[in-house]
């Protein structure tokens, strides 16, 4: 893995997060990503070779282990990875087309003209984006956990298995490598991720409150100019007596 290009990645969407979200990308990149490369990946690596099946019928082995394992953890995983990260980089993308709007329009009418004050200001269509890739976060973690929990019916690795799909002769037992090692990081990544969930909830309540409270703000304001204007129109038409 290149982790100065991850290390890009994290520190662009890192910019633009608020607190929930810095702590959301802390959650994923230190307990999901270095977790599952350092350590949960090496318990997996050798997840088939261990698989062992009381019979010697020629193929029974791997058919079954892939009855049991349709998709490996390992992979499911990384799927999960790749899918909840990459909505957070609309934001990057979003702020980097504001950048270059305000670029070409202080080329056009400019330096001392400005667009935006502030490009990565979560405001207008970047709030929007901001807010949808929370929902594509979340919905993205509750399918994977989801997927998870109806392939192996459970988050928790058996020690055996029971399998009598062709070419095996009857009922076969099957027995599990290290499945006490495996249920561990299968409960610590679904763990993490429920933690990601609360975490997304958490900043999606957060941003429609900020900007609840913002309207709200901006509304008293723009009733107190309005009444101030309405005073001082009203002292200019009243009458004047001179003596």
């Amino acid at each position: 893995m290149d982790w100065k290009f991850l290390e890009g990645l994290l520190s662009g969407v890192n910019k633009y997060s608020t607190a929930f979200g810095r702590i959301w990308l802390s959650v994923v990149f230190v307990f999901r990503v270095l977790v599952f490369v350092v350590a949960a990946e090496r318990v997996w690596s050798d997840d088939q070779g261990h698989f062992d099946c009381n019979t010697r019928q020629p193929g029974c082995t791997n058919i079954c282990y892939d009855y049991i394992f349709p998709i490996s953890h390992i992979r499911l995983w990384a799927l999960q990875l790749i899918f909840v990260t990459c909505p957070s980089f609309m934001v990057v993308l979003h702020v980097a087309y504001r950048k270059e709007r305000e670029r070409k329009y202080r080329a056009k009418h400019g330096e001392n003209t400005r667009l935006y004050n502030n490009p990565g200001q979560k405001h207008g269509g970047l709030w929007w984006t901001y807010l949808i890739s929370l929902f594509v976060k979340t919905i993205f973690e509750l399918t994977f956990l989801y997927l998870l929990h109806y392939i192996y019916e459970s988050f928790k690795l058996p020690r055996k298995v029971q399998c009598n799909v062709s070419p095996c002769p009857n009922l076969v037992d099957c027995y599990v490598s290290r499945p006490t090692e495996k249920t561990v990081f299968s409960y610590f990544m679904v763990g993490a991720s429920v933690v990601c969930v609360v975490l997304n909830i958490c900043e999606i309540f957060y941003l429609i409150a900020s900007r609840l409270v913002n309207l709200k703000h901006r509304g008293s304001r723009h009733t107190a100019t309005m009444n101030i204007h309405h005073d001082m129109s009203c002292d200019a038409c009243k009458p004047t007596f001179e003596l």
